[in-house]
């Protein structure tokens, strides 16, 4: 068997045509093939369950599909620029080791179901495995932040110094933000998991396909029902996936560009250990967080690839397009970028000590004014605006301590009580 499972007669594609259609798709499919297999498997029985495949025929398509999974593990199989996709290989693979059997696997399904379900199976899986690497990555922070509790850390707005802060409740903020991300990545799991498959190219088939199987078979909780939107909802599903790893990137880059500053020669509130920083070719001295800077500057390759999925698929009218073929690497580059970045911040965390002297010498005095205004309201009955406006006077006077001062903060959140045991809570969840 060869040539493209679309071609007809003898007529050759111009071949920077057929270089241009096919693009990066065949590399892109590597990512995907293991999910069309697991598809196949699944449509192949549902084919049986209807009639349309023998018990024996079925049992030679799942030991073929069985001998192909193994087969790509070793890498014995590749996808060629001339298979075009993962389902021309799985297909021409079937044909030429089960002869019309293998022919008969395309039944009642189209590329575009095929790579629908793949795609879906696959950012199923991918939003598991980064909301596991959150929560790792999040119950790091909070461990953090339970060892250096107290030591006091300048608390920023507008970028200068607002009220005090402690290096805990600085690293609770970034525990909450990734639990956040994670529960954004469980709840677009649970919007996007519904079956595809069997929606064909996306006007059904004249067949009674038992969609409600395939979907148990291949773990949905259930059945995207209208075929042409099963064909619509393509790039729309992807978009809402990459706002996900988004919203994580947004959480790392704001972290990454905090410590980039704490850690600086200025700054000096956290040392990093040598195994995490790069150095220059001509300054000696330079100590660089290269890697902090690459998770900010990824934030925003990630973000760009989300609204590149939005505008790839907000012009189109109803059902499949080739445009949405570009959309396959905003995906794979998007979901490496942000496990990667994930997993440097991870390293960083532990390798991060803080400068609590430093830390301490950096802290001005008027750090405290809100501070002196709240008391003067609540312990001697001064109208809180009028406390305002005497707070910097009286605090010439004042002689406070950070570390009574942190215990203080005692409102739900703030650095006298942080909430240890809600995180620990929603970790184990």
């Amino acid at each position: 068997m060869s040539g493209t499972l679309w071609q007809k007669s003898s007529a050759k594609l111009d071949p920077i045509i057929e270089r241009y259609t096919i693009g990066d798709d065949y590399r892109n499919d590597a990512v995907f093939m293991p999910y069309d297999i697991i598809a196949s498997r699944a449509h192949a029985k549902g084919l049986a369950r209807i009639g349309v495949l023998t018990g024996k025929e079925l049992d030679q398509l799942l030991a073929g599909l069985a001998a192909l999974q193994e087969q790509w593990s070793v890498r014995a199989i590749t996808i060629m620029p001339t298979d075009e996709d993962c389902h021309t290989v799985i297909e021409r693979y079937l044909t030429e080791t089960l002869g019309a059997v293998g022919k008969k696997i395309h039944t009642g399904r189209s590329r575009n179901d095929q790579i629908l379900v793949a795609v879906r199976l696959y950012m199923k899986d991918m939003l598991g495995k980064l909301s596991d690497a959150s929560s790792d990555l999040a119950r790091a922070l909070l461990a953090y932040a339970k060892k250096y509790e107290n030591i006091p850390l300048p608390g920023y707005s507008h970028t200068q110094q607002a009220m005090l802060s402690s290096v805990g409740h600085y690293f609770c903020s970034y525990t909450e933000s990734l639990l956040a991300d994670r529960d954004f990545f469980g709840a677009v799991s649970k919007h996007i998991d519904k079956n595809p498959l069997g929606s064909a190219a996306g006007f059904g088939v004249a067949l009674p396909l038992d969609r409600e199987y395939t979907a148990q078979e291949l773990g949905f909780s259930g059945v995207q029902v209208n075929s042409l939107y099963c064909q619509s909802s393509r790039g729309k599903y992807e978009a809402l996936y990459l706002q996900a790893l988004s919203t994580c990137m947004q959480t790392l880059g704001k972290i990454a560009n905090d410590l980039i500053l704490f850690t600086s020669r200025e700054f000096d509130f956290f040392s990093v250990d040598d195994s995490c920083v790069t150095g220059s070719s001509i300054m000696p001295q330079k100590r660089n967080l290269d890697c902090l800077e690459l998770v900010r500057g990824n934030g925003a390759v990630v973000r760009s690839h989300h609204a590149a999925a939005v505008d790839l698929a907000s012009h189109l009218m109803s059902g499949y397009h080739r445009d949405l073929q570009l959309i396959k690497k905003l995906l794979i580059e998007s979901t490496r970028v942000a496990a990667d970045s994930i997993t440097v911040v991870g390293i960083l965390i532990n390798a991060l000590t803080p400068n609590e002297a430093a830390i301490k010498a950096a802290i001005k005095k008027d750090i405290f004014s809100a501070d002196i205004a709240t008391a003067m309201a609540t312990q001697e009955g001064i109208p809180f605006r009028d406390a305002y406006a005497r707070a910097c006077e009286r605090l010439s006077h004042e002689d406070i301590d950070p570390y009574e001062n942190i215990k203080s903060k005692i409102s739900l959140g703030a650095p006298g009580n942080l909430g240890f045991d809600r995180y620990e809570k929603r970790l184990r969840s």
